[in-house]
Parts: C-alpha cells; structure tokens; sequence
C-alpha cells in the first residue's frame, strides 16, 4: 500500500508503475485518502468506483497510463456534474466529454479521480464561488489558489495529483500557476481543440494543464493537441513536443524585458526580482536582454463585456432571475454589459484588439520573446472576490447594500442614455478605466496574449514573502516550441519545488 500520492511528477510516476516500483491502483488509493484528508478544497466532485475501475485496467505503456488526474469544472465529463462552478446549475449534468479530456483519457490512458474547482464560469482570477467555497493555496492556507483553474492548481501543488486539466482565456492556466509555483503553458491559439460544441467567441480561450515538470506539458501536447472536426479554429496535429525539448540552441535570441506588459500594476519588488531571473537566465542561455516597453491600448472593459455574450447564451432564460444566484461580480458584469455594450462599443473593442495585435506584432518583429511577470506579486487573500490587495472603489461599491443599489440604478440610467447618445458607453468606461484601474486590472499582464492569440508559459521563479511568482515569457504564434525550451533551460538553471513545501514536508 503506498502511504502518499506521488510528489514526483507525471512522467516519473508513469516510469515507476512500468518499472513496478508502484501500481496504478495503489496509488489511487494514496490519492483518494490524499483528497479527503486535504483541506485545500480543491475538489468539488470525486468518482472513486469509476477511477478504481480505471486503475484496475491501466495501460502504463500509454503516455500517462494509470496516473490520477484532475479535471477542471468547467470541462465536460459525461455523466459528472457540470455546473461550471455556479449555483445556477447545480444540478446540470454533462451530455458528453470534451474531446481534449476524451484524448487524455483515450491516448493517455490518464485516470480521472474527479472535478477540480474553478471561478464561476471561469470569469475571475480567484478561487471561491458560492458553490464551492473557498479553494486554498497549498503554500498558505488562506491564500488564494487563482483562477479560474485554481483548484487544478492548488490539487497539482498540494500533491493530491500529478497533473490536471486547465483551460486560459485570459490567464486562467498562467495565473494559478504562477500563484502555485507551477508551470502553466498557454499555446498558440487553436493548439488544442475545445469542442464539442465550444464557443467560437470570443477567440481567446486555449485548454492544456497545470504541470508540475516541462517535460509534464509537453507530454500532454503530443497526446491532446491537433485538429478536430467539432473545433474548426483547431490547428494541425504537430508532433515529438516532449521528443524535441532542449533541441533548440537558445543563444542569440532577443529577449525584451517588459515587465508590466500589457499595463498591469506590479507590486513592489516584483519587476526588480523578475529582473534578476532574467538576467540569470540570459547568462545561462547566451539570449540577449533588452529593455522595451510596449504601448498597448486598453481594451479590457469593452472586450470583457462583449465576451459576456456567451454567459448570457448559457444562462438563457435564467437571466435575471438567476441574478441572487451569480457571485456578485459576475451579475455585476452582465449589468454592465447589457446597459452599456452596443454596436459602437463592439466597433471600438474591435479596433483597439487590431492595434493591440499591431503592436504585438512589432515587438516580434523586432526580439524573439518577451519577458514580463504572470501577476501583479504573489497570492492575495483566498476570500478576496477580485485579484487584488486592495480593491479600492470596486470593493467599497461591493461591501456597501447602498452602493449596489445606486449602482443598478445608473446602469438603468446608462443604459437609456445609450439610446439617444449611442458613443456614451465608451467614453464612461474610458474614464472609469483611467479613474478607477482596479476595475481593468485583473489579468491584464495575461490577457494580451489571449487576444492576440500567441503563446505564453508561466515559469517558477522563486518566491517573494514566501509565496510563488511566476515570470511569463511570450512568443510569437506557432512559436510554442521555442518557450516550451525556455522554459526547460529556466527549469535545469533554477529547478522549483514539484510540491508546496508544507506538502514536501509530510512526504
């Protein structure tokens, strides 16, 4: 009987039950004691008979034959609950399974052990819902795991499972993982498909895993990614990701340091520690370090408010009376949204998401990658409802009964106003942007990458006041390769814990 999950990761556990030294249903057994001993709440949901089938069968000769795996709430398992972590669906279950979770299962012969949690509907970096509580960061209870992958990243960190599913529409894989000390790849738009039936719109979301290891995420691409008829925004299968790591001769390459891409606001200390881990890994690599700085426009509030189209397709008739039943920031969004999103609001997101793929486009012309942090400093406050320290205006609004009231009434107010003055909605978001930023900040560091479709991968980079930060490096498109080799180059420099080191410390 194994005493504790695997603190390896995914690849070695695999290595261990071929070579016998473990078996695929022991360790389930460790894992499954793991979970409900834990009290990270990173689980929603668990299938124990269905898993212990699975071990009991285990190909270990497959990429990830017998190894217990996390699968993020907002992926389809048919048969599981899929309540995409809100309350308004508590009750929903999955139709089929998501052809990325079908391959893992099918080529990789991974073990799904259950639904980690997320943010509801994946639409904060946080990692608490109504639903579900409060999800807990491994490395300091009471820290937020991030989102909307947290749970995924906090069950990988906190050593209940090797691997698990994570999808980034605007961070969702980077974040937690730079929050959790993990590796958080985010591939060229398109690498893994998302269907059946996902949403084309809004274009930014990309699906992989929160990973312990390079090696981990690479192994996971050459068993999901490639095109699929249900995904027609999918890309060409590319294969040898875990064969060709390291192939790449890294030397020479033009690396610009910005830090704040994208306008995120840095906590103090934060760009001078990237500094040092830039300039340490340029040593080792022979890359050339530059200092630039990339005029973005800001386009996160028009831009969020056009992706809530697909919430309101979801809820369907449940909105607004489902209003009591969303966190309130999300109820907050539609809102807004509905009041103050209109064809002139579309026209402006539209234009500014080309200026932004303009500039992005220059600065690859010029340098290779791009170097900037994954999140403002380390976790915040597992309960806070926004990734913030401190969430100034929005947060007094949230706390006060007054302020939500006056709130809908202006919204009502705006959103008539919009009829006679149709240009309205944008010069109100532009100055409550520049007023306010804690209303347009939370991802801004990742979202560029998002829109404009090109990879990034959040790397661990040591710790500030005893928490993970994550550097970020981006590429250009269809460049996944090349970070996937930076980011084994940054892991071979300065390897990182594979587990919160509370967790190491009970192993």
């Amino acid at each position: 009987m194994t005493d504790a999950p695997w603190s390896g990761d995914a690849c070695s556990l695999v290595d261990a039950f071929r070579a016998g030294e473990r078996s695929p249903v022991d360790e389930l057994d460790a894992t499954l004691a793991a979970i409900e001993a834990s009290d990270l709440n990173c689980f929603s949901f668990l299938d124990p008979d269905r898993a212990r089938r699975a071990a009991e069968d285990a190909d270990v000769s497959k990429p990830f034959g017998g190894v217990p795996i996390g699968i993020k709430e907002l992926d389809h398992v048919e048969g599981w609950p899929y309540t995409e972590a809100s309350l308004v669906f508590k009750d929903r279950v999955a139709r089929y399974t998501s052809t990325s979770v079908q391959r893992i299962v099918d080529r990789g012969g991974a073990n799904p052990v259950g639904l980690t949690t997320a943010s509801e509907f994946g639409g904060l970096n946080v990692s608490i819902t109504k639903l579900n509580g409060v999800c807990h960061n491994p490395w300091q209870h009471g820290k937020t795991a991030g989102g909307s992958s947290g749970g995924s990243g906090s069950a990988v960190a906190g050593g209940l499972v090797t691997i698990a599913t994570g999808g980034d529409g605007g961070g969702s894989i980077r974040i937690p993982a730079g929050y959790n000390g993990l590796l958080g790849m985010k591939g060229t738009y398109g690498r893994i498909p998302r269907g059946p039936e996902a949403y084309i719109r809004p274009s930014t979301v990309v699906l992989g895993c929160m990973a312990r290891s390079v090696r981990d995420a690479a192994r996971w691409y050459d068993v999901c990614s490639g095109y699929d008829t249900h995904d027609p925004t999918s890309l060409p299968r590319i294969d040898g990701w875990e064969a060709d790591l390291g192939t790449r001769d890294l030397a020479g390459l033009k690396v610009a340091f910005v830090p704040d891409l994208g306008g995120g606001m840095l906590d103090p200390g934060v760009a001078d520690h990237l500094r040092d881990a830039a300039e340490a890994l340029c040593h080792e690599t022979g890359m050339v370090l530059v200092d630039h700085s990339i005029q973005i426009p800001n386009l996160a509030a028009q831009w969020m408010m056009g992706n809530l189209a697909t919430l309101l397709a979801d809820l369907q008739t449940e909105w607004p009376k489902c209003a009591p039943l969303l966190t309130e920031e999300l109820a907050t969004g539609i809102r807004m949204s509905t009041a103050m999103y209109n064809l002139h609001t579309a026209a402006v997101a539209e234009k500014r998401r080309v200026q932004a793929n303009e500039a992005m486009a220059e600065a690859f012309d010029q340098f290779d990658l791009l170097l900037c942090a994954t999140n403002p400093g380390p976790a915040f406050d597992a309960e806070a409802s926004m990734s913030a320290t401190d969430t100034g205006f929005v947060g007094r609004a949230q706390n006060s009964r007054a302020a939500k009231y006056a709130f809908r009434g202006s919204m009502g107010l705006i959103g008539a106003m919009a009829t006679f003055a149709p240009k309205s909605p944008n010069a109100i978001m532009d100055y409550a942007t520049e007023k306010f930023p804690e209303l347009t900040s939370m991802g801004a560091l990742t979202m560029i990458s998002n829109l404009c479709g090109n990879p990034a991968v959040s790397i661990p980079c040591g710790t500030i006041g005893g928490l993970p930060v994550g550097v970020q490096v981006c590429a250009s498109h269809h460049a996944d390769k090349l970070l996937f080799d930076v980011a084994l180059a940054y892991e071979r420099m300065d390897p990182w814990p594979l587990v919160a080191p509370s967790v190491a410390d009970c192993y």
